[in-house]
C-alpha cells in the first residue's frame, strides 16, 4: 500500500504526511539542522514552558534572542496553563518566526502536570478551551494541539477536546495513543485514535511507537489519521523522518553508510559546539553521539573514552578513530 498524502494545515501545505515530534532536550538547533539536512517536511521546536520564555524575553527586551526564520516550516510548541501567558508566548514565538503554533496538552512528565501544564489540562476543559481560544486569537499563524488520549483509562476524553479545539479554531491536531497514566509503558493504542479522527473535519496525526514505514503504515490504518508523528525514532537517526515518508510512498531510501554516519556525527557534534559553546556543546553530544552508535560494536567502550573527554578536538580524533576501526574490519553498513 503507498500512501502519499501532503498535509494542508490551514494555509500551510506540507509536502508529506511524516513529521517530527517536539521533544524536551532533543529538537534543538543542531538537532533541528540535521532532521532537515536528510529531507523532513516540518520540523519541530522544543517544549517551550511558557511563564520562564516569557519573563526572559521581557528582561532581554529582545526578540532576535531566537529566531526560527531560517527553519521555515517549523513548529514552536507551547506549554503552560495561564491563557493570557500562553497568547503572548505565541506571539513571541510568532515573531520570531515560527510558521506554526503547537498547544502541549499531552507532556505526561511529573514537574510538568504539577503545574497544571501538559496533560494535566485534558481534566480541566474549561481552562484548556480558554487556552486554545487565547492562543488562536493572539496569532495569525495556524494554531494545533497535541494530546493524549486521555488523563487515564477511565477519562478519555480526546474526542471531546478535539471537537473543542477545532471550534477554537485550531487547524490540526495530534494525538499520543496513551493516556497519561500510561507514561511510555505499554504500547500505543492507534485504533483509539480513530474516535478523534471521526470526531473532527481538521487534520489528524497519529503519534506513538511509530519507528519504521510498517509501523507508521500500520498507525495509520488503524487510527484513519492523515498523517504519523515520528519521536523517539530519530534519535540518532535524523534521516529516519524522511525514510518513512519514503517507505510510506513505495519509494527507495538509501540509508547512510559507515562513511556517511560519521560524517553526520562530526558534522552534529560541530553544530552543538558553535550552538552551545564548549562546555555545554560537549555534554550535549554525549548522548546524540551513544545514540547514534548504539547498534554498533563496541560501542559501550568507545563511549567511555567519549564520555571521558572535555577538548574538542580529542572528541574528533576519537570519533574518527572509532569509526575508521569500524572500516577497517569490514563493516560498512549500519542498521536502517
Amino acid at each position: 500500500m503507498k500512501i502519499k498524502m501532503p498535509i494542508k494545515i490551514d494555509t500551510i501545505i506540507l509536502e508529506d504526511n511524516v513529521l517530527m515530534a517536539p521533544m524536551s532536550g532533543v529538537t534543538d538547533v543542531p538537532f533541528r539542522k540535521m532532521v532537515r539536512k536528510f529531507g523532513a517536511a516540518l520540523v519541530s521546536s522544543e517544549m517551550i514552558a511558557s511563564r520562564p520564555t516569557l519573563d526572559e524575553y521581557k528582561r532581554s527586551k529582545n526578540s532576535k534572542n531566537c529566531s526560527y526564520k531560517k527553519e521555515s516550516p517549523l513548529s514552536a510548541q507551547i506549554a503552560g496553563c495561564e491563557p493570557d501567558i500562553m497568547a503572548e508566548v505565541a506571539k513571541i514565538n510568532e515573531q520570531q518566526g515560527a510558521s506554526l503554533v503547537d498547544i502541549n496538552f499531552g507532556c505526561p512528565v511529573k514537574k510538568v502536570v504539577n503545574n497544571f501544564a501538559g496533560s494535566a489540562l485534558m481534566k480541566d476543559l474549561p481552562l484548556a478551551t480558554k487556552i486554545m481560544e487565547s492562543v488562536v486569537a493572539s496569532v495569525r499563524v495556524p494554531v494545533t494541539v497535541k494530546m493524549r488520549l486521555g488523563w487515564d483509562e477511565g477519562s478519555i476524553n480526546a474526542p471531546d477536546l478535539a471537537r473543542i479545539a477545532q471550534e477554537c479554531g485550531v487547524k490540526m491536531i495530534t494525538v499520543h495513543g496513551r493516556t497519561r497514566s500510561q507514561l511510555y509503558n505499554g504500547k500505543a493504542d492507534w485504533k483509539a485514535v480513530r474516535a478523534v479522527k471521526q470526531a473532527v473535519s481538521i487534520p489528524v496525526v497519529v503519534n506513538g511507537d511509530i519507528y519504521d514505514s510498517s509501523s507508521a503504515q500500520e498507525a495509520m490504518e488503524d487510527s484513519g489519521a492523515d498523517g504519523v508523528m515520528i519521536g523517539r525514532a530519530t534519535y540518532g537517526r535524523p534521516w529516519a523522518v524522511k525514510s518513512i515518508s519514503c517507505g510510506l510512498q513505495g519509494l527507495g531510501f538509501q540509508t547512510p553508510s559507515l562513511l556517511n554516519l560519521r560524517d553526520a556525527v562530526l558534522e552534529h557534534y560541530e553544530l552543538l559546539l558553535s550552538h552551545y559553546g564548549v562546555h555545554i556543546g560537549n555534554i550535549t553530544a554525549r548522548k546524540h553521539i551513544g545514540w547514534y552508535c548504539a547498534t554498533l560494536p563496541d560501542v559501550d567502550e568507545f563511549r567511555g573514552k567519549i564520555n571521558a573527554l572535555s577538548e574538542t578536538q580529542k572528541v574528533s580524533t576519537e570519533i574518527k578513530s572509532y569509526f575508521d576501526g569500524l572500516l577497517q574490519s569490514g563493516i560498512a553498513a549500519i542498521p536502517a
